[in-house]
């Protein structure tokens, strides 16, 4: 992936980080991820899976590999578990074609009113591998919003991957952003704990595994059933109109 061109702010502005989890959130692939980790299984092990009892949300890709590992084999080895990832992420393409996922309520129009907000970026923070995550951004429309990113290529624990998103940050903008005007947008615990982590904000979507309540418990700043529309989106977070951007930036 080329290299960013880092963004810059004028002195003294706002800048405002949104980490984006992806599924659940942003999207979903309708199964199609849990039947290409069945069908790399079926290659890798020799062994069928039900691809029902995959479970993935909140779990890393390295995580989900352990754990089909430690189902399947007495005694996984770790160049499996790489084997294992290497060919999910080779079948994901074919399986995401032809299965029934969408973008989820929301998502599109509010990254696509980010877009035109200079003052604001938008980056990955996933536990997928980057392969991964640009095969389903690709099949949906939604890679050119996302140039950067933290993914789980290098480590399971998704609070480093979190450290990592933020170190990536302060390093495209050349100094950090504002924490409180930054956030972690998921659909789990995990992603609040991630958000908790770094000292941004957690903006909780119930539209994966975890109802509004369930993710309510976890305290996150805001909780919603759907993303909202990018009016009210911006509004909550403190983004600002863009017409009030334009008329500023043409001072």
């Amino acid at each position: 992936m080329t290299a960013p061109e880092e963004r810059t702010s004028p002195p003294g502005a706002a800048r405002s980080v949104l980490f984006w989890d992806i599924d659940g959130t942003l999207l979903s692939t309708g199964g199609a991820g849990r039947l290409a980790w069945a069908r790399a299984a079926a290659e890798v092990w020799g062994r069928d899976l039900d691809p029902a009892s995959v479970t993935t949300a909140g779990r890393t890709d390295v995580e989900i590999a352990v754990a089909i590992g430690r189902r399947l084999s007495s005694e996984p080895r770790e160049a499996e578990a790489l084997r294992l990832i290497r060919r999910y992420e080779e079948l994901l393409p074919e399986q995401i074609r032809g299965g029934a996922g969408l973008v989820l309520p929301g998502a599109r129009e509010i990254l696509e009113d980010l877009a035109a907000r200079p003052e604001v970026t938008s980056m990955l923070l996933t536990g997928n591998t980057e392969a991964g995550a640009r095969v389903k951004l690709r099949q949906y429309g939604l890679d050119r919003y996302f140039a950067v990113g933290a993914f789980a290529d290098e480590t399971a624990d998704r609070i480093a991957i979190a450290r990592k998103g933020w170190a990536l940050a302060t390093r495209l903008l050349g100094a950090p952003p504002a924490r409180d005007r930054s956030f972690v947008i998921g659909d789990t615990p995990h992603d609040i704990r991630c958000a908790r982590a770094i000292g941004v904000r957690a903006v909780a979507v119930a539209t994966g595994p975890y109802s509004a309540a369930q993710l309510g418990a976890h305290q996150p700043w805001w909780v919603v059933e759907q993303l909202p529309p990018p009016g009210t989106f911006a509004a909550r977070l403190g983004l600002g109109s863009l017409a009030l951007d334009a008329r500023d930036a043409a001072r």
